[in-house]
This record gives C-alpha cells, sequence and structure tokens, in this order.
C-alpha cells in the first residue's frame, strides 16, 4: 500500500489497552477494511492529565508495553506517538483535527466515547464528528464498554489493583496485569536461604504496582512460562533498602535467569505483606504460599481444558 494513502486513526492514550481500548481498535481495524485505508493508532507519550496538572499518574502500561499490546492483539501498521508537550496542551481542538487530516492523513477517525482534546479539553466526541465530517472524513465514536454494570476504564483497573483485586482487573483488561523488566540481583535470599529460585525486577518507573502482598503469578522469561508466587512490596522480614520490589519464587524450577528480559503476570492476591519474626518463619510462609499459588495455577489450567 502507498505511504500517500488514507489511515483510519484510533485516538487516544490506550493506557493498559483494556477492554473499552479494545473495541475502538477493533472498529479501527474493521473500517480500514472496509474502506481499503491502513489501520493507525494516534496516542501520546506522556499522560495528558499528568502533564496538565501536575499530579503522578501511575500508569498501568509502559509506552513500549501499550505498543506491544496493541501490535499482538491487532493488525495495527503504524504507532503514532505524538509528545504531549505546552504546544498539544494549548493547541485549539480544531487545529488538532486539521493537523490529523492533513499532517497524518486521517480519512476516518475512531474516537471513545469520553474522548476530550485541544485547548481546556474544548473538544469534544460530537465536534470531533461534525469537523470531520465538515473535512470529508468518516468518524466513529465508539460507546462505554461495561461488564456487570461498570464501565471499563483505566482508572477503575488502577483502583481495583491498588486494593489487590488482580482478577478483577484482568476481566476489565482482558488480560492479568502484568510488570516488565530485566532480572535483577537480589541478596540471593530466596535460593540460598528460602530454599526456592528467585526472580527479582524492579518497576519501571511511574508504572502502577499492584496493592503490596503475595500473589500467584506466572513469569514469562526467556521464551518460557513459569508458575510463581510472587511478593510486592519492601520485605520488611529481610530488611531491603531501595523502595518497591516485585520478587517472584520459581515453582518447583530451578534456571538462572539474571540480566534477561521478564514479565511477570499478577493473578491472584494470597495475602497482604507481613513482617515475620525471623528467616525460619518466613521460609515455612513461603511454602504454604507456593502450595496455595499451585492449587490456584491447577484450577485455572483445568478450567481452560
Amino acid at each position: 500500500m502507498e505511504q500517500t494513502a488514507r489511515k483510519v486513526i484510533a485516538l487516544g492514550f490506550f493506557d493498559g489497552v483494556h477492554l473499552g481500548h479494545q473495541a475502538l481498535l477493533r472498529r479501527t481495524v474493521e473500517r480500514a477494511e472496509e474502506r481499503g485505508l491502513i489501520p493507525a493508532v494516534f496516542t501520546f507519550d506522556r499522560s495528558p492529565r499528568e502533564f496538565v496538572t501536575g499530579v503522578p499518574v501511575p500508569l498501568l502500561t509502559t509506552a513500549e508495553a501499550r505498543r506491544a499490546a496493541v501490535e499482538a492483539l491487532f493488525p495495527i501498521h503504524e504507532i503514532i506517538v505524538a509528545p504531549f508537550d505546552e504546544h498539544m496542551m494549548t493547541m485549539p481542538w480544531v487545529d488538532f483535527v486539521l493537523e490529523l487530516a492533513q499532517k497524518y492523513r486521517a480519512g476516518w477517525l475512531v474516537a471513545g466515547h469520553d474522548f476530550r482534546f485541544g485547548h481546556r479539553n474544548a473538544g469534544t466526541p460530537a465536534l470531533l464528528s461534525k469537523k470531520a465530517a465538515a473535512l470529508g472524513m468518516g468518524c466513529d465514536i465508539i460507546p462505554a464498554v461495561t461488564l456487570d454494570g461498570v464501565t471499563v476504564s483505566s482508572t477503575r483497573i488502577r483502583a481495583l489493583l491498588e486494593q489487590g483485586e488482580a482478577e478483577e482487573a484482568a476481566r476489565l483488561l482482558g488480560r492479568p496485569f502484568s510488570l516488565s523488566g530485566p532480572v535483577r540481583h537480589g541478596k540471593g535470599l530466596g535460593s540460598s536461604r528460602l530454599g526456592a529460585p528467585t526472580v527479582n525486577l524492579v518497576p519501571p518507573a511511574g508504572q502502577l504496582v499492584p496493592a503490596y502482598g503475595v500473589y500467584a503469578a506466572r513469569v514469562s522469561v526467556g521464551g518460557r512460562v513459569y508458575g510463581a508466587v510472587t511478593n510486592v512490596g519492601v520485605r520488611p522480614t529481610v530488611d531491603i533498602d531501595g523502595g518497591v520490589t516485585v520478587e517472584s519464587h520459581l515453582l518447583d524450577q530451578s534456571v538462572q535467569l539474571y540480566g534477561k528480559g521478564c514479565r511477570v503476570d499478577f493473578l491472584r492476591r494470597l495475602r497482604p505483606e507481613q513482617k515475620f519474626e525471623s528467616m525460619d518463619a518466613l521460609r515455612r510462609q513461603i511454602a504454604r504460599d507456593a502450595d496455595s499459588a499451585r492449587s490456584y495455577l491447577a484450577a485455572q489450567e483445568g478450567a481452560a481444558l
């Protein structure tokens, strides 16, 4: 297809690429196939809300993870990542639509029911549709996606994860919430004193971590997937300095994975983080957590058959 071909462009920040975002992206691909256009996404390099308010917004996905999720789920041909800066923040809404048509060669636009844009968020879905029609473009506005009467949104998913509700968050995301990063060296306590091989990673700056505690999890690294019990927090019993860590004890595995890329999928919170009176007490609790995680993973695998 020629580079000058028009595009169907999905608009949004897409944090989490949840079920609501997926409905929008699905429509984008459908319109592109119907019209012989290129399916594309227009997003920003940072949270617009954080830039405008100055209040940090812990994100469900890094920019890299958003791109990877979109590309894994849909045949999107182009992802446009625009800087959200002073220029973008103060751009009149009309100019934003004109730029989509002229600079990015939009022939059709797809946006969510709550999409706001332009200076002071003056642009609305209704204005977007009207201006798109005036410029000879089509426009779809996707209604809210709900589950059990609750609107699927990044804000709702963040709140669930902050409460440790990993299973409900996964329902709204359409997959488990995950954190990714290189495997780091810890103090060696997992393998040498606790009797379990461990994978440690430090969450990327600015990304949300779920509520402190212990989770049944899956760890993907080096093309393989391992069952795991994962602790999120500051590890009060072993007195580790340096902030929040994500430490996964692999179930029934003995592997050396330092330096490799790792993804931890959080499946269910088993218990809150707590301090134990001794390393022996911690080791015994890890064994109980491992049994709980094995039971949960076995039940999940059985349900999938």
